[in-house]
């Protein structure tokens, strides 16, 4: 559940008292109107409809500059919800303005951003040369690539381009921080090609599709739910870095045959994880407020699923093509 706060002006506590009942609101309560004519209102809803609270509330106090919504987790709440409750609401998705939040913050490009590329990279390449998967798994847990993948899904699905873009940046900074940091490392440390962590990373197959495809699609069902996303970022970071490292490692040795495998398998795995973010973000029915914000949003929605659907079918048989 989730306890909606509102500071409105007093005038429109019967339509906000309208708008709780509409939505089987769990409880209504104002408090006092100070001198400025502003009333605090308290809604407590529950999880699976505090998404339409919240767009009722922006359409009516749209005009009320100094209007407030602040919404506030339930952590416990007495008497026990029944089990029908507490499973309708463990299948409710997060709100759209919490999800863009958390999304966003995880997808800046900053320092630590950087800096978690970088140390991550570094491991990555150590546990590949040593063919030492507790070290590569190690790295994993420290990249950051979950952030920017799901932001442009979610950029895509709410029609943001400022998202979308910003998610990009940060993406492609990081997997060009990885290739680069790998290409110094491959010229600096002269070893053996021998590794089989290193090896299979150069020879991708269609399974690597569906691997990227289900990482793609447990990170946005774990963050529009809810649910805990560190091992899913794990899963994401997997399909992305360990190629990225190869790639530059292999550059950086000047074996281009198999770099140019490790780059073919990290093309496929960014457009898996993507395409999946984007149809899971559909499925859920996650879309902007407004009804011509929806319209913007559904055309970029379907443009870039055809081009990420075109993107696979591409790499798919370059893929097909390099088994034959």
């Amino acid at each position: 559940m989730k306890l909606v706060e509102v500071i409105a002006q007093g005038s429109s506590q019967g339509t906000i008292k309208a708008l709780a009942e509409k939505h089987k609101a769990r409880d209504f309560r104002v408090g006092l109107e100070d001198e400025d004519g502003m009333m605090p209102m308290r809604i407590l809803v529950t999880d699976d409809t505090v998404q339409a609270v919240l767009d009722g509330l922006q359409t009516l106090l749209g005009a009320q500059g100094y209007a407030k919504l602040l919404v506030y987790p339930i952590d416990i709440s007495l008497p026990k919800q029944t089990e029908e409750q507490e499973e309708k609401e463990a299948k409710a998705t997060k709100a759209r303005e919490s999800l863009y939040s958390e999304v966003q913050k995880n997808a800046r490009l900053d320092f630590n951003f950087l800096v978690l590329v970088m140390l991550s990279t570094v491991v990555a390449s150590i546990g590949l040369i040593e063919n030492n998967v507790a070290v590569v798994i190690g790295a994993m847990v420290i990249a950051p690539l979950l952030g920017p993948n799901l932001a442009f899904g979610l950029g895509t699905a709410l029609g943001d381009l400022s998202m979308m873009k910003n998610a990009l940046q940060t993406l492609f900074a990081g997997i060009l921080l990885a290739m680069t940091l790998s290409v110094v490392i491959g010229i600096a440390w002269p070893f053996p090609i021998t590794s089989p962590e290193l090896l299979m990373r150069t020879e991708p197959g269609l399974d690597s599709i569906a691997l990227a495809f289900a990482s793609g699609a447990a990170a946005a069902l774990s963050i529009s739910t809810g649910l805990p996303s560190v091992l899913v970022g794990v899963m994401v970071a997997v399909a992305l870095l360990p190629p990225a490292a190869t790639c530059g490692l292999m550059i950086g040795h000047a074996r281009f045959d198999y770099a140019s495998g490790a780059a073919l398998l990290l093309a496929v795995n960014v457009v898996s994880v993507n395409l999946a973010c984007k149809l899971v973000f559909l499925f859920k029915g996650i879309q902007p407020r407004t009804w011509w914000e929806k319209e913007k949003a559904k055309k970029a929605m379907r443009l870039y699923i055809l081009v990420w659907v075109l993107s696979l079918l591409i790499l798919g048989l370059a893929i097909y093509s390099r088994t034959l």
